[in-house]
């Protein structure tokens, strides 16, 4: 498991009958947990990039042509 997740020490609010209906994190472990989210969307997007292309060229060649303009 990641870190971040390893790493988080919830506090549970519950109900009279004791079940589990919020939970509080600290802010560091709540942007933690964001950033890590963010990260996983950003691989999900590569990986759908590189399903869905049709064709790729060098990257030396994409920068020189980057770079021009």
């Amino acid at each position: 498991m990641h870190k971040v997740v390893e790493n988080i020490k919830p506090e549970f609010i519950v109900n009279k009958k004791g079940n589990k209906k919020a939970v509080i994190l600290s802010l560091k472990e709540y942007e933690n947990i964001l950033e890590l989210l963010e990260d996983f969307e950003d691989a999900n997007d590569l990986l759908r990039a590189e399903r869905e292309a049709t064709s790729f060229i060098p990257y030396d060649n994409f920068r020189k042509t980057w770079l021009k303009n």
